[in-house]
């Protein structure tokens, strides 16, 4: 069924057809720049150390700027962001704190709360809300808590200091509405959630990207204080943007600098004159205007406005940035517009799929919206960054051969869906696969520019490999990108009703030559056994593998080779869909389908020269260390390492194989030769009448391993498939030259400090994996129907077909964010109390994962990337 033609919709096909640039303007601020790799010219590397948050607020970026609830241009020249003062603290809050790696005791964590509530894909209407406590905002107890933690305690939050136990904080609400590409209005919403009067200012600040410290500019942008209108307002003049207007209500103060550095204060130098990036500190804390008064101009504006506030009172700001010159800026369409485009935003979604049950539909709208919200400018060209600018001094000679330098043809200037804007302020690879799942159900258009971006020129390395993620581009990450390619396709096609095969033939094609460098570099005995590093799983085993192998030895891995065996049934499934409209592709079926059979006998086979790593007593696929003498050494962990082999699964109809009679011969030819040559057959039930299933595991082994995943004793929980089972409560232990290591089941914070210690997949349930678990399921379900049917949970005594199998794991993947019987959502089991009530009792957050026995929501507080799926099951379940 195609989408309805709502007004959304119309601005999104006008976008994509050249007619208006609706998407000039968006979410596209960071919300993080201090702590990055691009901002790091240290010679060793110390990324957090090197770019503080204290000296953000003094420091001029080089490759981008960060805000709180900010909008800024696809280029980042142009910057709008909240500044707020509650009279308390000591700096005004104009970004987002948060530990970073060293300083937490399980890694990085932003420390504020903060929600997106709506979105739409080109932005014309969007809300946020920011919850500032009254009293001073507790920096410093939050770095000391954290730091005198260990890894077995829990993190300290924002909400376990207090500050919002009297309801003594303030909401604060951005919206903003377009009234056209270039015509951005904003409305600030503060409300005193408190019984008592509580005094805030409020800074809405403009600025200026700063380039010219850095290279040549044909002139220095300026803001400057406009000629006497009906509304007061400031002039932008830019080289990059031409002239914007921004206008505003009559303020207590108009605020002038610049956006430069601080030198006196961070290094002792003597600055050139005393409007640098931190004045309005300065100004606004120490209640010192006499300066203010000296300048009207800079580079940085803010309208400041000090108000107190009533026990309950909201009070509304009403600003907008425009190439226009409204007589009236804020007449009586400035506020219907935000009826209207919020209705609008309503209707679109409605548009699209309608989900009847309302906490559903709550959940999906924060889900799409925090997708959307996550839409970052990511700015990074790393051999100008090894390099150093012409204005500046060059960077230490260290970094030429350190982090990222192999890298100099990687040019990145572009709009990303980030996982997190604090936590992961830049893209990884496989996470913005996922994330272009989701988006494929509001903004199909864009979900394939961002997959198609990877393949660029100037993201993929000369030799195949995908840039990894900011921290190591040459690391390995799970190759995704052909499993969205397809879950993109499939998505448009049903819901708007297009078939985009020329999509197809251009990520097939480069995603070719990704796949022969996968090929060339992971397959270290070139027996279809792969090793890779990462892998998505790297906290899982019981040590680094990117780290190196201990004894010398490599890891012949099962996840690798599962990857290999899904990429390469992806791109089996593409070349299928390619060829049935053109006939010169159906050679590449045959070619994908062969590397395939060699992988799935690779990992299944056993003779007497090979021994492959499963495990025939215990039911289960083990990774395996093979030493350089030949000997090998099981590693016995139950994993989703092991369960990655379900994912690896094709159905293909007897219908298409009739129209692709080459690739039908082939098959069959495979079969027969495999068959007389007494190999592994992989193809185990097929005539020339007909279905095939393409899958890693045989039949008989697919049922163990789903006998062992729908265990509730061993990996299904109430909210979806763990990531270790719980057998290891027992501590797993193995001695690898002469070295002991060990692991154990963690249903949350990890307690190992590797990998930064941040990131856990030592039982807790991660959204990713359950989505692939859940796609393959369907895959099996369209072969097997009701001819395999399983106990489920294991001990129950219930039988279950496949479908409701799978709506089930579904269902459990939901409820992490759903309301229990008591009120109360799993996610939120830590502040049970705070989400009960009414001001926060809807708002949703998607965590990086989840509680193995509870739910709870674990790590980076805002990864909406690919935690976004839920809104894919939704789709499915409501």
């Amino acid at each position: 069924m195609a989408k309805k033609n709502t007004e959304e919709q119309k601005r999104l096909d006008a976008h994509y057809s050249d007619k208006e640039d609706w998407l000039h303007w968006g979410p596209y601020l960071s919300e993080r720049q201090w702590g990055t790799v691009r901002e790091d010219y240290s010679p060793g590397g110390d990324a957090w150390g090197y770019f503080t948050h204290d000296q953000a607020r003094s420091r001029v970026y080089r490759w981008g700027e960060d805000g709180l609830a900010g909008f800024t241009d696809r280029y980042c020249n142009i910057c709008f962001g909240l500044s707020l003062w509650n009279g308390k603290d000591k700096i005004l809050k104009e970004r987002l704190f948060g530990l970073t790696g060293p300083e937490g005791n399980h890694g990085e964590d932003v420390k504020e709360l903060y929600y997106y509530l709506e979105n739409t894909p080109t932005h014309s209407y969007m809300k946020h809300l920011y919850k500032y406590p009254q009293k001073e905002f507790p920096y410093g107890e939050l770095v000391k808590s954290n730091k005198n933690r260990t890894r077995q305690e829990l993190e300290y939050e924002l909400l376990d200091t207090g500050l919002f136990n009297k309801n003594e904080y303030f909401d604060v609400v951005t919206e903003y509405a377009k009234a056209g590409p270039d015509d951005i209005c904003i409305k600030i919403s503060v409300t005193n959630r408190n019984s008592k009067e509580a005094e805030l200012h409020v800074l809405p600040t403009l600025w200026v990207r700063n380039f010219w410290d850095f290279r040549e500019m044909p002139f220095k942008p300026s803001i400057q204080k406009s000629k006497a209108r009906k509304n007061p307002s400031v002039q932008i003049k830019h080289p990059y943007t031409g002239e914007y207007n921004f206008f505003f209500q009559k303020p207590d103060h108009l605020l002038f600098t610049e956006n430069e550095t601080n030198e006196e204060k961070l290094y002792l130098q003597p600055n050139d004159h005393p409007y640098k990036k931190d004045f309005f500190h300065n100004t606004v804390v120490k209640n010192d205007y006499r300066l203010a008064k000296k300048k009207q101009e800079g580079t940085k504006f803010a309208p400041h406005y000090s108000r107190k506030l009533k026990g309950g009172e909201t009070v509304v700001f009403k600003l907008r940035l425009t190439s226009g010159e409204p007589k009236d800026a804020f007449d009586k369409n400035f506020d219907q517009l935000f009826v209207t485009r919020a209705q609008e935003c309503a209707d679109f979604y409605e548009g699209i799929k309608s989900v009847a049950n309302p906490e559903a539909k709550n959940i999906q709208r924060q889900a799409f919206a925090g997708l959307l919200w996550s839409k970052q400018y990511y700015n990074y060209e790393v051999e100008q960054w090894l390099k150093g600018d012409p204005k500046v001094s060059t960077p230490p000679k260290e970094r030429q051969h350190g982090r990222n330098s192999t890298w100099k043809t990687l040019r990145n200037h572009d709009i990303h869906l980030m996982p997190d804007a604090w936590e992961y302020p830049w893209y990884a690879a496989w996470d913005s696969a996922f994330h272009c799942i989701t988006m494929a159900y509001i903004d199909p258009d864009f979900a394939k520019k961002q997959l198609l971006l990877f393949t660029k020129e100037w993201y993929m390395a000369p030799n195949g490999q995908i840039p990894a993620y900011e921290w190591n581009f040459s690391d390995v990450n799970p190759p995704t990108q052909a499993f969205a390619a397809l879950q993109i396709f499939k998505i448009e096609r049903d819901s708007a009703g297009k078939s985009d095969i020329d999509f197809l033939k251009r990520i097939f094609n480069k995603l070719s030559l990704n796949f022969t460098w996968w090929v060339n570099q992971e397959d270290r005995k070139q027996n279809n056994v792969f090793q890779g590093g990462f892998l998505g799983l790297d906290n899982i085993g019981v040590f680094d593998r990117s780290s190196g192998i201990p004894g010398n030895a490599h890891l012949e891995q099962v996840d690798g080779t599962s990857w290999m065996a899904l990429y390469c049934l992806n791109m089996l499934e593409i070349s299928i869909k390619i060829a049935l409209e053109d006939s010169s592709y159906e050679e590449m079926c045959t070619k994908f389908f062969g590397h395939f059979i060699f992988i799935a006998e690779a990992l299944n086979k056993r003779s007497e020269k090979y021994v492959g790593t499963w495990d025939e007593e215990e039911g289960f696929f083990y990774d395996k260390l093979v030493f350089q003498d030949g000997t090998y050494q099981p590693i016995k962990v139950r994993s989703i390492v092991g369960m990655m082999s379900l994912v690896a699964v094709l159905h293909i109809s007897k219908a298409t194989l009739d129209r692709l009679p080459n690739f039908k011969y082939s098959v069959d030819w495979f079969r027969k030769y495999r068959m007389k040559n007494l190999k592994y057959m992989v193809i185990q039930e097929f005539s020339d009448e007909s279905d095939l299933l393409l899958a890693l595991v045989p039949k008989d082994r697919l049922q163990i391993l789903l006998k062992t995943m729908f265990d509730e004793k061993e990996f299904l929980s109430n909210q979806g498939i763990r990531s270790l089972s719980k057998i290891h409560e027992t501590t797993y232990s193995i001695d690898i030259a002469n070295t002991s290591y060990d692991i154990k089941y963690e249903p949350a914070e990890s307690e190992s400090s590797m990998f930064g210690g941040n990131s856990n997949w030592r039982g807790p349930v991660w959204m990713p994996f359950n989505y692939l678990f859940t796609t393959a399921l369907k895959e099996f379900r369209d072969y097997y129907g009701s001819d395999l049917e399983l106990e489920y949970p294991t001990g129950s005594g219930n039988i279950m077909g496949l479908e409701a199998i799978r709506k089930d794991l579904m269902r459990r993947l939901i409820s992490i964010f759903q309301e229990d019987e008591h009120g109360d959502r799993p996610v939120n089991a830590l502040h049970k109390e705070t989400y009960r009530d009414p001001n926060f009792k809807d708002l949703i957050l998607f965590y990086e994962y989840f509680h193995g026995d509870t739910g709870r929501g674990i790590g980076a507080s805002h990864q909406t990337g690919w935690t976004a799926l839920v809104a894919n099951m939704i789709d499915e379940i409501y």
